[in-house]
């Protein structure tokens, strides 16, 4: 049950950046091209992706437990440190250029497979060299 749950839920994720413009890489340079010729149209993605997250942990703090799970395994909260600011310029940075983020890359395999591949390719190798180089 718990894997077609997780399957069903990739798919809904999948076919809603599909609708939303979130795998077309020119629309989201579009968005991110604040000072030409802007395409507000992913703010109101984030918007409402915001107000569906808001929900969300409201319901979660009214729960014991999660419907399928036995406990709920949330993130920690944590300060700001030059790992997380790093991390979080390079995928701003390869979000600018590509115009894909992790999500819409693996999804955008069945749509642009050779732009995505050459994405979700790199972004695998920065993976395991992150492993590498943090290991020691």
């Amino acid at each position: 049950m718990r894997l077609f749950l997780a399957l069903l839920s990739g798919a809904i994720f999948g076919f809603g950046l599909a609708l939303s413009g979130m795998m077309d890489p020119g629309r989201v340079r579009g968005f991110l091209d604040v000072f030409g010729a802007w395409d507000p149209t992913l703010a109101f993605v984030m918007g409402g992706a915001v107000l569906v997250m808001a929900v969300t942990w409201v319901v979660q703090r009214r729960m014991t437990r999660p419907a399928f799970a036995v406990e709920f395994n949330l993130p920690g909260t944590q300060l700001l440190d030059a790992r997380l600011i790093g991390g979080s310029a390079m995928f701003g940075v390869g979000w600018g250029l590509s115009g894909l983020c992790p999500g819409p890359a693996v999804a955008s395999l069945a749509t642009a497979f050779l732009p995505a591949a050459i994405f979700v390719g790199s972004m695998t190798a920065g993976i395991f060299l992150h492993r590498i180089v943090t290991r020691g």
